[in-house]
């Protein structure tokens, strides 16, 4: 029986302009991509024939089962054909959920000066579709260039985020870190465009996070928040329903035994991206939103990509004082104010 794919014209465009432009894929190059049995097979699909169309050579490798935890606490449980793949490709994109960064093989692959990883994770053939080819990607990227220069500019300085539901945490901004948002045209690691990462100094945060969706061993919007209580390290957790034996325990396996800390904060503005509860990666993108990372950072033992995250949504954000960020709204400085409003969804 003849395989058949169900790839729509925008789909197939779509999944093109992230191998090509993002990715920056060229003939003859190797193309990893790596899935496992929950990744949405058109998108999988998709990335595969955008990549053998540039010319590259490619191949998919799925993972069943999906690996239980991500980042180094997947190590264990990595089987060494990918392992070997992972070390021996000019481009890698990651579809499993949880995911590989911060694992020994993308800390490997990170240092053979070949790879360029990125972390697509659970994102799905609409969210594709979404992120890629409906907004202007050159404008994406010149925003996130241009918070990402106000927060190195901002480091050192006092920071603040608030949300509708009770979030109302302050810390002292640290330099920029994390994997490069933007065009991977070199060795390293890359994440989907639409957010930029707000790193704070660890013991100087302080106060009340309120989230409504997390991933910790898989991604869930909650019926009920999370509530977490914070004086330099999380000191409690509380709410979450059903959901709350889950973060508690992959709390205290992503900190060593303790809760651990505010690992990042992010904002996202895609003006695109939509909640749907479906996807950590696109929904955390959505315009107001913010995945905060929970645990240990990787530059302390035993820290690293392997912290759970949760989602708040409609924040407000301020630097020194001046509001960045108004229930969702990036509204200052007026540089970067005015390049989000030029950032508009396209349609067709």
């Amino acid at each position: 029986m003849p395989r058949v794919t169900d790839l729509s014209p925008e789909l197939s465009s779509s999944a093109l302009i992230l191998m090509r432009d993002m990715m920056c894929v060229v003939a003859s190059e190797h193309v990893l991509i790596t899935a496992d049995v929950n990744t949405e097979k058109r998108a999988l699909d998709a990335l595969v024939n955008a990549s053998h169309s540039l010319g590259a050579k490619v191949a998919s490798m799925i993972l069943a089962p999906p690996l239980p935890f991500q980042g180094g606490l997947a190590d264990p449980y990595l089987p060494d054909p990918v392992i070997a793949a992972a070390q021996n490709c000019d481009a890698w994109v990651d579809l499993c959920m949880p995911y590989m960064a911060g694992s020994g093989v993308y800390d490997a692959a990170m240092k053979n000066g070949r790879t360029r990883y990125f972390l697509a994770a659970d994102i799905g053939a609409e969210g594709i579709i979404r992120i890629f080819s409906k907004a202007d990607l050159d404008q994406v990227f010149l925003v996130s260039d241009l918070f990402n220069q106000l927060l190195a500019d901002s480091a050192g300085k006092h920071c603040r985020f608030t949300t509708k539901l009770g979030t109302d945490v302050s810390f002292t901004l640290a330099d920029p870190e994390g994997l490069a948002i933007e065009r991977a045209t070199k060795p390293g690691g890359y994440f989907v465009p639409g957010t930029v990462m707000v790193i704070p100094e660890l013991d100087s945060v302080k106060g009340t996070v309120v989230c409504e969706s997390t991933f910790h061993e898989y991604y869930t919007v909650l019926n009920e928040p999370y509530v977490f209580e914070v004086d330099g390290k999380i000191q409690e957790v509380t709410g979450g329903g059903t959901e709350l034996r889950a973060i508690r325990r992959s709390l205290r396996r992503a900190g060593n035994g303790d809760y651990g800390n505010i690992v990042h904060f992010t904002c996202g503005y895609h003006p695109s991206a939509r909640f749907t509860g479906k996807s950590f990666i696109e929904d955390q993108r959505v315009i107001g939103c913010n995945a905060v990372g929970l645990g240990l950072p990787q530059w302390i033992d035993g820290g690293g990509e392997n912290h759970p995250d949760c989602v708040m949504t409609n924040q407000s954000f301020w630097i020194d004082g001046q509001q960045i960020i108004s229930e969702g709204d990036i509204v200052g400085p007026l540089a970067l104010a005015e390049a989000v409003t030029r950032l508009q969804p396209t349609y067709g």
